[in-house]
C-alpha cells in the first residue's frame, strides 16, 4: 500500500493529478464550514462532487462500486482536530492518494 500527498493550499484551486496513470482534476473549494473536494476526468467531466475533507475515513470508500483503485485520507496534524481549517490546509491539514 502507497500513501502520496496530494500537495495543497489554502485556497480554492484547480488541478490536475496522476493517480496510477490516470489523470484526474481535483476542484478544492472553502465552502464557510469546511473544504469540498470534486473529483472530474481529464475532460472535466464530474466524477464524484461535494466530498467534504474530513479525518479518519477513506473519502473513496462509499465510491469503490465505481472502481477508481484508489483511496483518499486526511490527517490532521493537530490532534482532536476533525477536519482543515479555512487556514491550514496543506501546512497542518494533509490529503493523501492510497493506491495497492
Amino acid at each position: 500500500m502507497a500513501f502520496n500527498e496530494i500537495p495543497l493550499s489554502p485556497d480554492n484551486q484547480l488541478f490536475s493529478y496522476a493517480i496510477r496513470g490516470v489523470s484526474y482534476q481535483f476542484r478544492v473549494l472553502w465552502r464557510g464550514d469546511c473544504w469540498i473536494l470534486d473529483i472530474s476526468d481529464s475532460n472535466d467531466v464530474l466524477i464524484i462532487g461535494g466530498i467534504p475533507l474530513v479525518t479518519g475515513v477513506n473519502l473513496m470508500e462509499q465510491h469503490q462500486y465505481m472502481g477508481l483503485g484508489f483511496g483518499l485520507v486526511v490527517i490532521c496534524d493537530v490532534s482532536g482536530q476533525d477536519y482543515p481549517t479555512e487556514t491550514d490546509l496543506g501546512s497542518l491539514s494533509h490529503l493523501y492518494v492510497i493506491t495497492e
